[in-house]
């Protein structure tokens, strides 16, 4: 069982799409070399190109919150802010079934 799953969804303002990426990926990328990371999902919603889902596992429910203590996180966080549509919704969930292997 993993001790921290957490669902986030996205909105971004129209025209910010590829830079929320860009600076979506560049956290994610350094967020799965991390002590405990299971995984980091980043996703872009077909029908709706301006909402995006992160799913991030993590070991336990302290290697999550020290993700946001990251400098990289932070970077991110500061750089996102203003591409908001409106504020993330991060919704915690319970794993069923996570596979650990890649696809």
């Amino acid at each position: 069982m993993f001790g921290s799953v957490v669902a986030v969804n996205v909105w971004v303002k129209p025209g910010c799409e590829q830079a929320f990426i860009d600076a979506t990926l560049a956290n994610a990328r350094k967020s799965v070399l991390e002590e405990g990371n299971v995984r980091f999902d980043f996703m872009q919603c077909q029908e709706d190109p301006c909402r995006f889902t992160l799913i991030e596992v993590y070991k336990t429910a302290e290697q999550a919150a020290a993700h946001k203590t990251t400098e990289h996180y932070l970077t991110w966080r500061e750089t996102v802010t203003d591409m908001m549509a409106r504020p993330r919704e991060g919704i915690k969930q319970n794993a069923i079934f996570i596979p650990t292997s890649s696809l």
